[in-house]
């Protein structure tokens, strides 16, 4: 050490470490796009979006079509329901996306199979959605233009549907006879040809990701943490939400989400309210993680999968609360005009009946005090387990949250040298977050605890720090009561 006469300083590092935020109920959604629009590779990528124009840079936009079924309109496209909902009926960013509808196999021939070009625009919109612009071909079999002709232009409109104009030869003339029907062929995208192994999806051989396997490169590409995992419509599938509950349960082996949103189907024995506990019991769909919609929400004429607006009902109350997801987001409003069956039957439940949903670990909408509200702070796990840590939506949320930013706050730690000044730094950093929460109420109280014997030399001298964190986050206070009383003793007034 060399020889000092005077004043010197140096650095250590801060033994308070300070938190880093994370956004509890960022959603994960897996679905179908019309990326026919925009990028018809788009398929099986991890896309973040933190604006309605942004996803539908990404995703293309089609608008709701008549529906045969329900009467009502209906979006073809999964995630273009859930783009309007989430950034245009919620304001709540970001979200993470995955189209699963490849144009290279989920295809149909398109139904229109004439045009006509308007004499005075020289343009022909085809009321169809889903157009892949590759395959367009018109005029005679055998001498087709493609789009690559130049014969013609194609571009969509703001509800998806293809807009062809006809362009000009050399002499100025259009390649085409206007008003005068001209014939047209093209595919366009099914949405109904994915399969529930699309949507699951799976690693290639070459370790290439697919379907609800892609979350785990959220993190790593975009470091952010996904809250809630959606799959509108097709979460009614039951083997689809079991694998939503596992994605939801562990995420880059050291992450979770708060919730996997599960959709009832409103069919056969679920037409009614009482048929809804035994689907829910016989295909297994009783996991912490999972919560349970039941049944459909129409919005001024369009119908809409509850769990495509419970997402983001989700954000959009985290968000009004800094991110913390303590609060339930039962007992605040949809934004809807009245809840339906899929073949458009309007569902008007009593308060007794909502409850009975609720009971049986499903929420619902209910349409009593305040306009239609979202109904119910139970996971799927409830009734067969009451404990609140597993059965209350916030607090199950809670309990993910804290365990997340643990591992976002903490992971800068792993391999510092395993001394006493490690542990107190990690003790008395989340003791200081945990009074912050606290004091703030978003937890009833907590703190962290180095034991003993929870810690047994073996462990310690394998480089292993266990530490036992005590929380209370606030349970939802689901009843009030309020006990009348006749008390006479007020009747001596009359003599005052």
């Amino acid at each position: 050490m060399p020889y000092v006469h005077g004043v010197k300083t140096s650095e250590v590092p801060t033994s308070l470490l300070p938190p880093v935020q994370s956004d509890a109920g960022i959603p994960f959604v897996v679905g179908m796009a019309p990326v026919n629009m925009t990028d018809p590779t788009n398929v099986n990528k991890p896309v973040l979006c933190s604006s309605y124009a942004e996803a539908v840079a990404k995703f293309g936009y089609a608008a709701p079509v008549d529906d045969s079924v329900s009467g009502l309109k209906k979006h073809e496209f999964t995630i273009s329901e859930f783009i309007q909902s989430q950034f245009a009926l919620f304001q709540s960013a970001p979200v993470v996306i995955v189209n699963v509808l490849d144009p290279e196999t989920h295809y149909t021939a398109a139904t229109a199979n004439k045009v006509k070009f308007d004499a005075q625009t020289a343009t022909v919109t085809v009321q169809e959605k889903g157009i892949i612009l590759s395959s367009v071909k018109l005029g005679p079999s055998g001498s087709q233009d493609g789009i690559d002709s130049g014969k013609f232009t194609a571009s969509f409109d703001d509800e998806g549907n293809l807009v062809l104009a006809a362009n000009k030869n050399n002499e100025q003339e259009y390649y085409y006879t206007l008003d005068t029907d001209v014939n047209f062929a093209a595919n366009k995208l099914d949405p109904s040809a994915v399969t529930d192994a699309d949507i699951i999806g799976g690693i290639s051989a070459a370790g290439v990701r697919t379907g609800f396997e892609l979350i785990e490169e959220v993190f790593p590409r975009f470091r952010v943490v996904p809250g809630t995992l959606v799959c509108p419509w097709r979460s009614q599938s039951a083997s689809i939400a079991a694998v939503m509950a596992a994605k939801a349960t562990k995420i880059n082996e050291v992450f979770a989400a708060g919730a996997a949103l599960i959709d009832v189907p409103t069919s056969g024995d679920q037409a009614v309210y009482s048929g809804v506990a035994a689907w829910k019991n016989t295909n297994n769909v009783t996991n912490k993680k999972q919560v349970v919609c039941w049944p459909r929400l129409n919005n001024d004429g369009v119908i809409t999968a509850m769990s495509t607006q419970l997402a983001g009902l989700i954000q959009q109350v985290d968000g009004n609360n800094e991110g913390v997801p303590y609060v339930s987001p039962s007992n605040n409003n949809f934004v809807s005009t009245g809840t339906v069956l899929e073949n458009g039957t309007e569902v008007f439940l009593s308060q007794g009946e909502a409850a009975n949903l609720n009971g049986n670990g499903v929420v619902t909408a209910l349409n009593f005090i305040g306009g239609w509200k979202c109904w119910g702070n139970r996971t799927a796990i409830y009734p067969a387990t009451t404990d609140p840590k597993d059965s209350f939506i916030p607090v199950e949320r809670m309990f993910t949250w804290i365990a997340n930013q643990l591992v976002l706050n903490y992971w800068s730690r792993v391999d510092y040298p395993l001394t006493r000044r490690q542990v107190d730094t990690v003790l008395d950093s989340v003791n200081i977050w945990l009074n912050g929460l606290a004091a703030r109420q978003y937890i009833i109280g907590g703190r962290v605890e180095f034991l003993a014997n929870e810690n047994p030399n073996t462990e310690l001298m394998d480089g292993i720090l266990r530490f036992h964190l005590y929380v209370t986050p606030p349970g939802p206070n689901r009843e009030i009561d309020f006990i009348l009383e006749y008390d006479p003793e007020y009747l001596s007034t009359l003599f005052a």
